[in-house]
């Protein structure tokens, strides 16, 4: 079973192969949206981008590849330019491998770095 390390919550778990991200973490009673985004969400439809987070660890081998919905949200989004391969959006992201993720995604500064 694959492991996912929750860098701020310090958690890891072990989920079953294609477990949805964002579902594990609910379950799991890991805080996924930030603020108001706990009640203002689109409840994993992938329209919304408040269960974003960042990929630190098996980007490409341990994740699901991007649908055409969230590179479509990703690519509006300005919090995620220059960050593309590392930003995920919860709820359109299913594990296949071991992850370490950070959730609520850090907020920009305005030269485009993470905070």
């Amino acid at each position: 079973m694959p492991k996912v390390k929750f860098l701020r919550e310090k958690k890891e778990l072990d989920v079953a192969l294609g477990a949805n991200l964002r579902l594990a973490a609910l379950d799991a009673g890991i805080e996924v949206y930030p603020g108001l985004a706990a009640y203002l969400n689109c409840r994993g439809k992938g329209l919304c981008g408040t269960c974003r987070m960042l990929v630190k660890g098996g980007t490409v081998r341990n994740c699901s590849p991007k649908g055409w919905l969230e590179r479509l949200r990703l690519f509006l989004a300005p919090w995620a330019i220059g960050h593309e391969q590392e930003v995920r959006l919860s709820c359109q992201a299913h594990v296949l491998g071991d992850l370490e993720v950070e959730t609520q995604a850090p907020k920009m500064n305005w030269s485009g770095e993470f905070e």
